[in-house]
């Protein structure tokens, strides 16, 4: 039997969805409701084998091995904390990684 994870998404994480949801919104509401459904469902397949996933290239910056689920432009930046997954961001691939988004975000 495979190890299930439970994923955690942050409030930050959470905010991320909610501004890509509305720069979508934009030009189309239903497009954009229809694109963050399917980008959750993604992350929630997170749930199976999360390690699946690459490290961020930016991991070198970083003290902490993340990695990140791609999906679209976007990726969802998470780390594995023990039977968690916990999603810590969710950023349009074109934008890098720093200590400084992660700061004061969940353990």
């Amino acid at each position: 039997m495979t190890k299930k994870f439970r994923v955690e998404i942050t409030a930050t994480a959470e905010a991320d969805v909610t501004e890509i949801w509305e720069y979508i919104a934009q030009d189309n509401p239903v497009t954009a409701s229809a694109f963050i459904l399917r980008m959750e469902e993604q992350i929630d397949t997170l749930e199976h084998f999360p390690e699946r996933c690459a490290r961020v290239p930016e991991s070198h910056l970083l003290s902490e091995r993340y990695r990140h689920l791609l999906f679209g432009h976007y990726r969802a930046i998470f780390k594995i904390a023990g039977d968690r997954v916990i999603v810590m961001r969710v950023l349009h691939g074109a934008r890098l990684l720093d200590t400084k988004m992660l700061e004061g975000l969940a353990k």
